[in-house]
């Protein structure tokens, strides 16, 4: 097992010093909470697992190292970014001795893991990809984490040989939970997973309660997708050409000639009148807007679309949008300060409809203001997908191939 003092004299002397600038950095987010997760990040050489890159994007607090790509240059294995390997693993609550799964290989967050379950504890890493696996596999040895077991597989079936752990912790994106993950998680054990709900992606904490979870913490983040019998069922609908293009979850009914010819038609705005800082993250009213819309999804534009004024730039994971049948609307920021330390949140609408369906998205863009901005966030469970509606709780269903999560809105403190 590493500890801090050995890796600082046998670390080159800029790979320790950025090493300590990083987790004082985490800390300073308070993307890093506790003394040992702190720990950990102290003592793991993140640059083992990553050769070749310039330590200056190693020990970047915000940096991804893509590993492998696909034939269309989409990454499909990473060693993501430390701030939110911080934050899931502070959501996990690893203790020593506990018996952890790792979904998704990169090495490095196994090696944290194997720090923070100790000499006492089992750590278990399985990827379906041989090259990951075996890349893991090696710099997990060089980096003296051999006791890491490392297995190729489909981490939809799990590990029953190996099972039950007290944490299961997912690092590539899931469309659902497969039944495998609550069947090897023991009593009230925890699994952290990136679940995209509604096109957007949260990494959640669930507790195990018999044959549900209990969503406890969530973080907004962004994963490579899952391969394999879990993959992603996310549909990417064109509008008007390859430079704008509507992503919804796989069972939404999207008609995109109709909006296309929205598209092409004159614009309708709706200022909300309300603002927000310009380093403020407002990340629950994308999940409130999911909650409370029928058909909701990301309004995906390259730059050059947003060059020729088609649609207004919004974030690089999309502009979240409500949509029908012939009309779509989606939001984004307008500057009202010189110095841009302050928006407001806008809404553009095109088609038949967009008058009402901008108001619609205006008036829930207030009501989020009103009620939930201040608030203790959503309440998100899962439940078996064999759960009849009857017995489920109040809150928006999102119906899934193996489970049910409903989230819920947890009224705010007067």
């Amino acid at each position: 097992m590493n500890t801090p003092e050995t890796n600082r004299t046998s670390a080159p002397p800029r790979a320790a010093d950025l090493r300590a600038t990083m987790v004082h950095q985490l800390r300073l987010h308070g993307d890093l909470r506790t003394d040992q997760v702190t720990r950990a990040f102290a003592t793991v050489p993140r640059e083992a697992f990553a050769p070749g890159e310039p330590l200056s994007k190693v020990y970047d607090r915000a940096a991804v190292v893509i590993t492998k790509r696909d034939e269309h240059g989409l990454a499909v294995s990473s060693v993501s970014a430390p701030w939110i390997q911080a934050k899931m693993l502070e959501q996990a609550d690893i203790r020593p001795g506990m018996r952890v799964l790792e979904i998704g290989s990169g090495g490095y967050n196994a090696a944290l893991i194997a720090e923070l379950v100790g000499p006492q504890g089992e750590v278990t890493t399985m990827d379906i990809d041989p090259f990951v696996v075996d890349r893991a596999t090696q710099f997990l040895d060089i980096a003296g984490y051999p006791q890491v077991r490392v297995i190729a597989g489909d981490a939809d079936v799990g590990l029953p040989d190996h099972s039950p752990f007290d944490r299961i912790i997912v690092t590539v994106g899931a469309p659902d939970i497969p039944p495998a993950w609550i069947e090897q998680l023991a009593a009230d054990g925890v699994l952290v997973v990136p679940l995209r709900l509604r096109g957007l992606m949260r990494s959640i904490a669930f507790t195990r309660h018999d044959d549900r979870l209990v969503g406890t913490d969530y973080e907004i983040c962004g994963f490579v997708a899952m391969q394999g019998a879990g993959a992603s069922n996310e549909q990417l609908v064109p509008l008007g050409g390859p430079d704008i293009a509507l992503r919804v979850d796989g069972d939404q009914p999207v008609n995109g000639e109709a909006l296309s010819t929205a598209l092409a038609s004159p614009r309708v705005v709706h200022g909300s009148g309300i603002e927000v800082g310009g380093t403020e993250s407002y990340d629950d009213l994308d999940l409130y807007l999911a909650t409370m819309l029928d058909d909701f999804g990301l309004l995906m534009a390259t730059q050059a679309a947003i060059a020729t004024g088609a649609v207004e730039k919004s974030t690089r994971m999309g502009a979240k949008a409500a949509f029908g049948v012939d009309s779509f609307a989606y939001r984004a920021p307008r500057a009202t300060s010189e110095d841009r330390s302050a928006f407001e949140l806008v809404v553009y609408a095109h088609g038949p409809d967009a008058d009402h369906l901008a108001g619609r998205y205006v008036e829930l863009i207030r009501d989020w203001d009103r009620t939930r901005r201040h608030g203790p966030g959503a309440r998100i469970d899962v439940y078996p997908a064999t759960t009849p509606d009857p017995a489920l709780p109040a809150g928006r269903v999102v119906r899934k191939k193996h489970t049910v999560a409903v989230i819920s809105w947890p009224s705010t403190p007067s």
